[in-house]
């Protein structure tokens, strides 16, 4: 893997060897050149020199450890594309879509920028990014190295807006020296919750300042686990909600429960000022159910034996398809340069060799080099839990107004896991503010 300096060295040198090949010797002092007529022909027919392009692309993924790996991209970018320069503008998660949402409505939008699959589809809503198939067609995009989940994830109806960047799945990490201490066999990828509920109370056991599992209670979680009860938020075409349906219900009884009942998740109070990751850290919780994005911190941060299986279901398996696109604005006055920026480092062999290396998040560009390569990291041992769960992924539901929604089921959310409502007046309750607010199209 070259370094950023050393690319920047390699470009350079290339630059003052291509001036040093192309210099003319100097004229004698007193020699003067007459222009001919052919000459003069010669120099109105040579071509001008390709105006250089500066583009801007904004992103927030870089923010959780990726600055050194997009710069990576970005010299490798610049080096076979001279006359593209890109200007990197990198914002933490939390002010993002705020930053975003403000640039776009002010006309002031960068010509590239990341989307996750959430937002996606409010900016295909208000007109706000460029479709993609025809830029793909003229370019030769060779679209078989992305994920067919990928390509489906960022088209709406038929057409393609955004170029599939990265995905990540959700797992159950588990603290292996707890199931050892507790007496209690590994997770499997047939366990259910059932059986991973049982697993808990008996770690939960160990002590009072013990936990069995963390899982949150909030829309992002919530909208995965009732798929796992044969349940859903929204009907199959997306034009009504059926959030108080009674398989949502069960699921979310469930989860309640697990915190005011049995206690073997954490409450918000018990967790105090830490977050679901700090408190799994602590080495005195024996699961955890998040995403793979979380490997590089508990690789760093856990001072015990942890590894991973595919997350356990109820009815039937589901669990969340996190994936991150490149869109480009219709503003742009470089939609050009901006898509070969984003044809780079979607579908690089480089680039993907480059995020499994440095492990950010996985490419959906699905070289097998870059996969093994994956594969072979450690920890967690049983890496192949990750891609064993791509048979069971759902993604957020596919409408425009999702922010929105996620906030208005959050705050009955939040109700019931204090257990000021019950489940089922939580999602009554939900169901007709939801009715109320947001109009399905």
């Amino acid at each position: 893997m070259l370094k950023k300096s050393t690319v920047i060295l390699m470009v350079i040198l290339m630059v003052l060897g291509l001036f040093a090949g192309c210099q003319a010797p100097a004229a004698p002092e007193a020699s003067v050149p007459v222009a001919t007529e052919e000459a003069t022909q010669a120099e109105t027919a040579a071509p001008a020199a390709e105006e250089p392009v500066t583009i801007d692309f904004m992103n927030f993924s870089a923010n959780e450890g990726g600055l050194l790996t997009l710069g990576l991209m970005k010299d490798l970018f610049e080096k076979e594309n001279p006359n593209i320069k890109v200007n990197i503008e990198t914002f933490g998660y939390d002010t993002y879509a705020t930053q975003l949402q403000t640039r776009v409505g002010g006309g002031d939008a960068p010509d590239c920028f990341e989307l996750g699959l959430d937002a996606f589809p409010s900016y295909v809503d208000q007109k706000a990014i460029l479709p993609l198939d025809d830029m793909m067609a003229a370019s030769g995009t060779d679209l078989s190295v992305l994920t067919d989940k990928s390509l489906q994830a960022f088209s709406i109806n038929g057409t393609k807006y955004g170029m599939p960047y990265s995905y990540s799945t959700v797992v159950l990490i588990y603290n292996k020296d707890l199931f050892d201490q507790a007496g209690v066999a590994y997770p499997t990828a047939d366990w259910t919750w059932a059986d991973a509920d049982a697993a808990a109370l008996k770690i939960k056991a160990l002590g009072d300042d013990y936990y069995g599992l963390i899982q949150p209670i909030s829309t992002y979680e919530f909208f995965k686990v009732v798929k796992q009860y044969n349940g859903g938020l929204l009907n199959d075409d997306n034009t009504a909600f059926t959030v108080n349906r009674p398989e949502n219900v069960q699921a979310l009884q469930r989860l309640v429960d697990n915190v005011l009942v049995t206690n073997i998740c954490p409450s918000k109070e018990q967790r105090g000022s830490l977050d679901e990751w700090g408190v799994f850290k602590l080495g005195k919780t024996g699961m955890i159910v998040t995403g793979i994005w979380a490997f590089p911190s508990f690789t760093t941060d856990c001072a015990f034996n942890w590894d991973i299986a595919v997350e356990p279901g109820a009815a039937t398996k589901a669990t969340h398809y996190f994936a991150n696109g490149l869109a480009i604005s219709a503003d742009s006055k470089n939609a050009e340069a901006a898509y070969k920026w984003i044809e780079f480092i979607g579908t690089s062999e480089q680039v993907a060799q480059l995020r499994v290396q440095l492990g950010w998040e996985l490419p959906c560009a699905t070289y097998q080099s870059a996969m093994d390569q994956y594969a072979k990291l450690t920890p967690p041992a049983n890496r192949q839990a990750v891609f064993d769960s791509l048979n069971y992924v759902v993604p957020v539901p596919q409408i425009a107004q999702f922010s929105q929604m996620a906030d208005i089921l959050g705050v009955e959310l939040d109700a019931a896991a204090n257990g000021s409502k019950t489940p089922q007046q939580a999602l009554d309750d939900a169901q007709a503010a939801l009715e109320a607010a947001i109009t399905l199209k």
